[in-house]
């Protein structure tokens, strides 16, 4: 019965029915018509022959013996016998006898040729499906082999089209899966890459400083002293290395959790000021904050990482007593926090790259690993939100950062 349900093979059977349906009907007006005219002709005959003999028949009589009911048939067909006559005889008869063989021979032929057209559709039609149904059995075994670089384009309604489009539509899938698998094992190629050159230079150092202190076991205790205190800064800056590689780690694999709620930005900001409080110290640097109450909805401790790395990177690159500016504010579309310093600038070329891993611009400081930004840009993307940098060349750097309502 699913077979019925096929408009390619319905519609043809349907066309053919119809028109046998037609040819029939028309043949059997034709039948009718004859037989009608056969009779008029006996009838015509016999009114004839009645009016030339019996001329005082009149025609009124005539038409009433003509519209007699049923029940004198009898006495015709008696009287008929009587004088010897048979209709199957009489030639008129014998014509229309004649005439219905040739139509029953119609009639058997529309028949048959209507049978046929129906056994060639079908033919056709399973043949058709076969065909389909191989090509869905190769395009199969040809994923099977992950070639993913076929395309099947059909666009009509049967069951084994639609089967074709959603095997496209897994292909596809599959396609993409394959193509993410290759970026990502290129991207951790590259990470991995990546981490090992940062890795190396402050292990390197570690490892001959060590060494000079275990064959020096006379060095003096301001030079021990002095070694120890940049050991214990290498191991700290390889530390916040790997802590924030593996920040990254978790971002790209989609593995971090992100809790949406909504965030006063003036307490975010003062606890970022609160983490870096000690290099600013440091280097006797100022932060003006100004803002009327907004908030944002977002992930508060990944969103405090953000900014911290972004006001980092501005201290670093910032001389001493100097300014760095932060303004928010809200509206309708969004909330927009404004971070900006009087620091050295960045050179134009290398702006469209300061939120590429590991890039570090011409006048980045020596302690940059160029990882920061591009923390701060995976954090705020996650969180519906976009950062854009701008900067002049000892007039400063600005960095944007927008949060979308929606």
């Amino acid at each position: 019965m699913k077979v019925l349900k096929d408009k390619k093979l319905i519609m043809p059977i349907l066309i053919v029915t119809i028109l046998v349906c037609i040819f029939s009907s028309i043949i059997t007006i034709k039948q009718c018509k004859i037989y009608q005219d056969k009779i008029d002709i006996v009838v015509a005959n016999l009114v004839g022959i009645i009016n030339e003999k019996y001329p005082e028949v009149d025609e009124a009589k005539m038409i009433a013996i003509l519209n007699m009911d049923k029940n004198s048939l009898n006495v015709g067909y008696n009287i008929l016998e009587k004088y010897g006559i048979k209709l199957d005889e009489v030639s008129a008869i014998e014509g229309i006898q004649d005439q219905k063989k040739e139509f029953v021979l119609i009639n058997i032929t529309s028949i048959i040729v209507f049978l046929t057209l129906i056994i060639i559709i079908l033919f056709v039609y399973s043949k058709n499906r076969n065909n389909k149904i191989n090509e869905i059995i190769k395009y199969i075994e040809a994923i099977n082999m992950k070639n993913y670089n076929l395309k099947i384009e059909e666009n009509s309604e049967d069951e084994l089209s639609n089967l074709t489009n959603e095997l496209y539509k897994v292909t596809v899938m599959l396609k993409e899966q394959a193509e993410s698998s290759i970026k990502d094992k290129k991207i951790l190629q590259t990470s991995l890459e990546d981490i090992s050159h940062q890795l190396k230079t402050p292990l390197t150092s570690i490892s001959i400083m060590l060494d000079n202190i275990s064959e020096n076991p006379d060095m003096d205790e301001s030079t021990r002293q002095t070694f120890v205190h940049e050991i214990n800064r290498q191991v700290e800056w390889i530390n916040w290395l790997v802590i924030s590689l593996l920040k990254l780690s978790k971002l790209d694999s989609g593995t971090a959790t992100f809790t949406k709620k909504e965030i006063d930005v003036k307490g975010l900001i003062d606890n970022v000021i609160k983490n870096l409080a000690i290099p600013l110290d440091i280097k006797q640097q100022h932060v003006i904050i100004e803002g009327k109450d907004a908030k944002l909805i977002g992930d508060y401790n990944w969103q405090l990482e953000a900014l911290t790395n972004i006001v980092k990177n501005c201290i670093e690159h910032t001389p001493e007593n100097k300014r760095i500016f932060i303004n928010f504010e809200e509206n309708n579309f969004y909330t927009k926090i404004v971070i900006r310093d009087e620091g050295v600038g960045i050179d134009k070329h290398d702006v469209k790259h300061i939120f590429e891993r590991f890039y570090k611009g011409k006048n980045s400081s020596e302690n940059s690993v160029g990882i920061g930004l591009a923390l701060a840009k995976t954090i705020i993307e996650k969180d519906n939100g976009y950062i854009t940098c701008s900067s002049e060349v000892d007039k400063g750097t600005t960095f944007e950062i927008k949060y979308m309502k929606t």
